[in-house]
C-alpha cells in the first residue's frame, strides 16, 4: 500500500496489530461484497457485533472494558475502514466518536455502565441527533427542545441525516432545555420509547451503503436519568464533531490510497497501442499527483495524532485536516476514475464508489466552506458567519 515516505516503519507492535486486523476483515468479510450494498442502498448488518469483538468501537477510550489504544492507532482503524467503503467508517465513527465518546466524557457512572458495554461490543447501537432540517451549518440553532415535566422531560423535534437511526437502540438528541434559558443538553433516548421514530432516508445518490435516517420526536418523555450531567452548551456537540473529524480526516486518506492503488494497478495490467497504459506520460503524471497529494494527507494525518496523544491538538488543527484531506479525497477519486475509462464507472471498481461517497464526507460534520470560515477566524481574528 502507498506510503511514500515510509510512515508506517515508525509504527508500534500494537498500531500495526490494528491496522492489519481492520485490513484483513475489510479484506475477508467486507469488501467482496461491498458493491453490491452500495447499489442495493444497504449496510451488512451483520458484520455489526463482529466490529464490536474486533474492538472497532471506541478503542482510543479506556475503562469499560475499551482497548485504550494509542490515537495513531484509531487512525489507521478508520483509514482501513474507509478505504473499503466511507459507510463502514461512518457506522464506525458514529458509535465510537458520537455516541460512545459522549457518555464516557459527560455521562454519569448509570450511564457508562449501561451503555457503553454493549456499544462497545455492536450489541447496542447508537446515533447522534444534531442536524435539522432547517438547521445543518448552524446547530445552535436548533428547534429541537425539552421542558422540564414531574421528573423528567419532554423532547419534540425532529433531527435528520442521522446515521445509524433506523437501526439504532439510543439516540444521543441534543436539544434546548426551555426550563433552563434555552440551554443546550444532551439526552439519550432509547429509541423505542413511545412517540420517537426512526424513518430511513431511501433514493440517496451517495454514501448508499450507509443506513441513514431521521429522529422524530413527538411528546417523548425521558427521566432525569436520561441527560448527560457533565455538560451544557455546545460545547458537547461540538467537541463530539472534534472527535470524529479526527477520524474523518484519516479516513479519507484510505478512500484515496483506495483509488490510487486500483488505478495504478489497472494502469499496469490495462494494455492499449501494444502495451499497459501506464507507460505513457499522462498516466504516469497522475499517478505521480496523486500519490503525492495522498502523501502529503498522511503526513497531516500522523502529525494530528500526535498532537491529540499530547493533548495539544486544537479543532482548528483538525478543521484543516478534515478539510484538505477530504478535497483531497475527493479530487483524486475523480483522477482515478479517469484512469479506468469506461470499466470506471461500473461497481466492478471502487473510484467511482469513493468518488459518491466523498460528495456526502465534503459536507458532513462541518461543510468544507464552514471549516475554511473556522480557519479564517482562527488567522485573522475576524468571525465571517455571523
Amino acid at each position: 500500500m502507498l506510503d511514500y515516505f515510509d510512515l508506517e516503519s515508525d509504527l508500534t507492535e500494537e498500531e500495526r496489530m490494528v491496522r492489519n486486523t481492520a485490513r484483513e476483515f475489510v479484506s475477508d468479510r467486507v469488501r467482496p461484497d461491498i458493491g453490491d450494498h452500495w447499489l442495493e442502498g444497504t449496510f451488512p448488518k451483520e458484520i455489526i457485533t463482529e466490529m464490536g469483538e474486533l474492538g472497532f468501537y471506541a478503542p482510543n477510550l479506556d475503562g469499560y472494558g475499551l482497548p485504550n489504544l494509542s490515537e495513531r492507532a484509531y487512525g489507521l482503524l478508520m483509514q482501513e475502514l474507509e478505504a473499503c467503503d466511507s459507510g463502514l467508517r461512518s457506522m464506525a465513527s458514529v458509535q465510537g466518536a458520537l455516541v460512545m465518546y459522549p457518555i464516557h466524557a459527560y455521562g454519569s457512572d448509570e450511564q457508562k455502565e449501561r451503555y457503553l458495554p454493549d456499544l462497545s461490543a455492536g450489541e447496542a447501537i447508537g446515533c447522534f441527533g444534531l442536524t435539522e432540517p432547517e438547521h445543518g451549518s448552524n446547530p445552535s440553532a436548533m428547534e429541537t427542545h425539552a421542558e422540564r415535566d414531574g421528573d423528567g422531560y419532554v423532547l419534540d423535534g425532529t433531527k435528520t441525516w442521522i446515521t445509524n437511526s433506523p437501526i439504532a437502540d439510543v439516540a444521543l438528541v441534543w436539544a434546548k432545555d426551555r426550563s433552563a434559558d434555552d440551554t443546550v443538553r444532551g439526552f439519550l433516548v432509547d429509541t423505542d420509547t413511545a412517540g420517537v421514530t426512526t424513518n430511513k432516508i431511501e433514493e440517496k445518490l451517495s454514501l448508499r451503503a450507509s443506513i441513514t435516517g431521521e429522529i422524530h420526536l413527538d411528546d417523548v418523555h425521558v427521566e432525569e436519568s436520561a441527560v448527560l450531567p457533565d455538560v451544557e452548551g455546545m460545547k458537547g456537540p461540538l467537541s463530539c464533531l472534534t472527535q470524529a473529524r479526527y477520524g474523518i480526516a484519516w479516513g479519507a486518506v484510505g478512500a484515496a490510497r483506495d483509488c490510487f492503488e486500483t488505478a495504478r494497478e489497472y494502469a499496469t495490467e490495462r494494455e492499449q497501442f501494444g502495451g499497459p497504459i501506464g507507460r505513457f506520460q499522462l498516466q504516469q503524471e497522475k499517478l505521480a499527483e496523486m500519490a503525492t497529494q495522498i502523501t502529503l494527507a498522511q503526513l497531516l494525518a500522523d502529525r494530528l495524532a500526535e498532537l491529540k496523544e499530547r493533548g495539544e491538538m486544537r479543532p482548528q488543527h483538525v478543521s484543516m485536516a478534515k478539510r484538505n484531506n477530504v478535497r483531497m479525497a475527493r479530487d483524486q477519486s475523480r483522477i482515478a476514475r479517469e484512469m479506468l475509462g469506461g470499466n470506471g464507472i461500473t461497481a466492478d471498481y471502487s473510484p467511482m464508489r469513493h468518488m459518491a461517497n466523498l460528495e456526502t464526507v465534503y459536507t458532513y460534520e462541518g461543510t468544507h466552506d464552514i471549516h475554511t470560515l473556522v480557519l479564517g477566524e482562527d488567522l485573522t481574528g475576524l468571525q465571517a458567519y455571523q
